[in-house]
């Protein structure tokens, strides 16, 4: 199963609410699927967000099933809460990138090539966590909306590597402990599982 295929099966096995299918159709018509996750670090590939949320939603979803978590934070949350934070959490990722090309040195040959780089094109500059809530939004609203602590949780997925306030994440973190779940999730995915050399 190729990830792509693996997204979408996790997607429609757990995601109901009215207006996903709509975002789920509009990640198709968009990069998602073939953009990278970031220019020079994790997932700096074809592919590699499609990739990355999935890790996210592994280690989210490890982490969640932790006795000692639940024991702790008292977390228990719907498989549908879940996928949505963990698959979800980098749709401001869409449609940022962009295929530039620089010369760089073939240290075999010694023959200066044209190579190409990912490079970023924000078209819709919302921030980062608040960018994917905002998307989010446009799809899932009314009752089927996301929860509060679903939109903090995205909003504050990046914990404090993030450059918001760091008494706000901080507040954030504590006050919604699916925040700081995802933030673990997250960097685990981004710094164990993928890092800037895998």
């Amino acid at each position: 199963m190729t990830p792509k295929e693996e997204f979408i099966s996790i997607y429609n096995e757990n995601i109901k609410r009215k207006g996903a299918d709509k975002l789920l159709e509009y990640l198709l018509k968009s990069d998602f699927f073939t953009a990278p996750s970031s220019t020079r670090f994790h997932g700096c590939y074809e592919g590699g967000l499609v990739q990355h949320s999935l890790n996210v939603y592994h280690c989210l979803k490890d982490y969640l099933s932790r006795p000692r978590t639940k024991e702790l934070y008292g977390m228990d949350y719907s498989e549908e809460t879940i996928a949505i934070v963990a698959l979800l959490h980098d749709v401001c990722k869409v449609n940022f990138y962009t295929v530039d090309y620089r010369n760089k040195k073939n240290d075999e040959t010694g023959v200066w090539e044209k190579v190409p780089y990912y490079t970023i094109n924000d078209t819709l500059p919302y921030g980062h966590g608040e960018k994917s809530v905002y998307i989010i939004s446009g799809f899932l609203y009314g009752e089927d909306r996301l929860t509060r602590e679903e939109a903090f949780a995205i909003r504050y997925h990046m914990g404090f590597s993030g450059n918001e306030d760091k008494n706000s994440i901080g507040k954030a973190l504590e006050m919604y402990p699916l925040a700081l779940a995802l933030n673990v999730a997250d960097m685990e995915a981004s710094y164990f599982l993928e890092g800037s050399n895998k």
